[in-house]
């Protein structure tokens, strides 16, 4: 019962700062708030799925955020004709060489013993196949990006919902974390922090200057939405109506009809951004909630128990007849499976993909201080610590500029203390951010909502 008010207190106290938000400032930032909550909390799932469940240090949440963004547009972008005409076929060909060499050293690594003469057999068909991508992709490539680069210049995606792209970010980001299992799973903690941090580089690098595949730098905007555009609600006359008769008693005291019309033009506007914003949020919920009702069923089963016995100790787990190493590759893809997810949603959430802004700072570390900060190993702790850092991460500016005007209302506007404290707020954010993780860490060592074992 004790646990159930925490959670109960806690997630309280959360939704009433956004409320606050929507008071003080806007519901159109408090709702933009909310959405990029719930976006963060699917990423603190999955990290905490790794970390909390297993003991898996992940730094790559960044790369495979990237590829749950590249997934959108492939998915969701129309393809462009005349960079497939130029040289689509080729760059089909150049997958179709990649799966083959992979089929190939398979076939090898099965039919021949270890050796050097394997070895050199391995090299010579990737060396070979290497060749051939080159020979073959270089002109193709620079006909698909000579193709309007300044509105396109790549090969588009399948013109697709973009829901669908939720999906498939969770297959691309699954896909590349078995790879990356596969190699640096045996790997000791440290230097498997290293070596997802390193890959997730990689991933962005190849991702930013691959400009047929999506544009590079140059972002990929005007992506379809799964909720209607702010726009066409305004011109729906049941939209206006809506609009029109929740505000009916605002309305009624304007008694000039030219300036009535005028506020509910504007009121139309201003509601139109927050039913979008709204739409996003009860989107973006259902799958916070399918996800944690899975997370949930997952952390007391059978299997949960067994995960965090492999936790404790990888020895005795080992002992005992468990296969350390394939239930590591397991949380491992499903982990990074659903942080593609909220890649994708992201990408959903902005409309438009802008490989350059993806950072470890924001898209790694700020998400490992979410789960710290929230409780490891608790799934409702790590959503909760994604609501909580991004929410002081969104608002640290307007609460140190608050405290700045507070602490200084004797001094007067060109003081130039109170001047130099306005302009370093945009510092304040890291102060704030490095504070409370001290704090919690002092007071809270496991977190607001520490993990709990439940006794079956």
């Amino acid at each position: 019962m004790r646990k159930n008010l925490d959670v109960i207190a806690a997630y309280s106290i959360m939704l009433g700062l956004i409320i606050l938000v929507g008071f003080l400032q806007s519901w159109s930032m408090a709702l933009s708030i909310l959405c990029l909550c719930l976006i963060s909390a699917v990423m603190t799932i999955g990290a905490n799925i790794q970390w909390g469940y297993a003991g898996l240090i992940n730094f790559g949440i960044m790369g495979y955020t990237a590829l749950g963004g590249l997934a959108a547009v492939l998915v969701s972008a129309p393809p462009v004709e005349e960079a497939w005409k130029a040289g689509g076929l080729n760059m089909l060909l150049c997958a179709f060489i990649i799966f083959s060499m992979i089929f190939i050293i398979r076939l090898i690594i099965k039919k021949f013993s270890k050796s050097k003469n394997r070895s050199y057999i391995i090299a010579a068909v990737i060396i070979a196949g290497l060749i051939l991508l080159r020979l073959i992709s270089a002109p193709a490539i620079e006909s698909i990006e000579a193709v309007n680069p300044a509105t396109t210049g790549f090969l588009g995606g399948m013109g697709l919902p973009i829901l669908f792209s939720w999906i498939v970010g969770a297959f691309f980001a699954g896909g590349l974390a078995y790879v990356i299992g596969k190699i640096a799973l045996g790997l000791r903690a440290d230097y498997l922090a290293i070596a997802t941090l390193l890959i997730s580089e990689i991933v962005i690098a190849v991702i930013k200057h691959e400009d047929w595949l999506s544009r590079g730098v140059k972002n990929v905007i005007g992506l379809k939405r799964p909720v209607p555009y702010e726009i066409d609600l305004q011109g729906k006359e049941w939209f206006i109506n809506l609009v029109q008769k929740f505000h009916q008693g605002s309305l009624n005291l304007i008694s000039n009809n030219l300036e009535k019309q005028q506020a509910l033009k504007q009121l139309v506007i201003e509601s139109s951004t927050v039913f979008v914003k709204l739409c996003f949020a009860g989107l973006f919920t259902a799958v916070v909630i399918v996800l944690l009702i899975v997370t949930q069923k997952a952390l007391y089963s059978p299997w949960g128990r067994m995960m965090r016995a492999i936790r404790d100790n990888e020895e005795a787990a080992n002992a005992m007849g468990k296969n350390v190493v394939k239930q590591h590759l397991l949380i491992f893809v499903l982990g990074s499976a659903i942080v593609g997810i909220a890649g994708a949603m992201m990408v959903t959430y902005d409309g438009l993909f802008t490989p350059g802004s993806y950072r470890p700072m924001r898209y790694t570390f700020l998400i490992w201080v979410m789960v710290i900060v929230g409780g490891s190993g608790n799934n409702f702790g790590a959503i909760l610590g994604g609501f909580a850092v991004w929410f002081l991460w969104i608002e640290a500016a307007p609460i140190a500029l608050f405290l700045i005007n507070l602490f200084t209302s004797g001094l007067e506007e060109t003081n130039a203390l109170k001047v130099h404290l306005i302009n370093s707020i945009p510092y304040f954010r890291f102060l704030m951010m490095g504070v409370g993780l001290l704090l919690i860490m002092r007071y809270r060592p496991k977190g607001i909502l520490p993990e709990k074992i439940k006794r079956v």
